[in-house]
């Protein structure tokens, strides 16, 4: 454990002076929590949720908790779907954190110095992830919780504050969310195992998001709507992909192919 958590000070100590990093995990969650925020802020303002109802998918009006107007049915409708940016901070984050922290051993060439420590290749790897993947966690359970909060704040109403912070969401968070950190490092330190630019790592790297935008789109368009079934489903499949990330990962950073394939 020494060993590991010497390599997340270091790399801690040379990711966060990227400007992009430190934007990306301080600002992101920010503009991530404040988007739904100033949709709340705009509804209670205004009541024009009354007048919007039939816009639902019908799908939703029959998931709608009882005791809600059509007009609070569809508030819930339309902060929900935004919801799902938290989702996405698990994977943005670490892509510029792996990005920048992995190829810059190709161009720095601080790699070969490390390898000749007693530290394995597992170390090496789990001491990379956790220093890409926990500050993304820690980034996103901060905006979840500034939502919350925010939520709290702005709804009168208790029952579409639950609606809103429905346990489903706490377990995408909790445990989707995780996942996904796991999965956009390791994504990221595949791809940046074939290229020798943290810009082209970083947009590469960044075609992980896409399935999340199919959901985003999908449940914006009424075609599915996300429930805890499908939660719970999202992580068991990211579990298993998770999984084969990491035995790929660690084979293409066998110790005595490295030193070759970086140059």
């Amino acid at each position: 454990m020494d060993k590991i958590k010497t390599i997340i000070q270091k790399e801690w100590a040379e990711v966060f002076k990227n400007r992009m990093v430190l934007f990306s995990i301080i600002f992101m969650p920010l503009i991530f929590a404040v988007i739904p925020l100033v949709m709340l802020g705009v509804f209670n303002q205004t009541g024009g949720a009354e007048d919007m109802t039939g816009e639902m998918p019908a799908q939703f009006m029959n998931m709608c908790p009882e005791g809600l107007s059509g007009g609070e049915c569809f508030q819930v409708y339309m902060v929900s779907q935004f919801t799902l940016l938290f989702m996405m901070l698990p994977l943005i984050i670490p892509i510029n954190i792996a990005a920048y922290s992995i190829v810059g051993e190709k161009t720095t060439h601080s790699l070969e110095p490390l390898l000749a420590t007693p530290i394995t290749t597992a170390e090496l790897l789990i001491g990379k992830t956790l220093a890409a993947a926990i500050p993304a966690i820690v980034a996103t359970l901060g905006g979840f919780l500034i939502y919350a909060v925010g939520a709290f704040i702005l709804v009168d109403n208790p029952l579409v504050v639950r609606s809103l912070l429905d346990p489903m969401w706490l377990l995408a968070v909790l445990l989707v969310g995780p996942l996904l950190a796991i999965l956009s490092v390791n994504f990221a330190i595949l791809v940046s195992s074939r290229v020798n630019d943290p810009r082209v790592a970083e947009q590469l790297s960044a075609v992980v998001i896409v399935p999340l935008l199919v959901v985003f789109f999908g449940q914006i368009s009424g075609l599915f709507f996300i429930n805890s079934r499908f939660i719970l489903l999202a992580g068991l499949i990211l579990v298993a992909i998770d999984f084969i990330m990491i035995q790929v990962g660690v084979r293409l950073f066998q110790r005595e192919t490295i030193l070759t394939r970086w140059k």
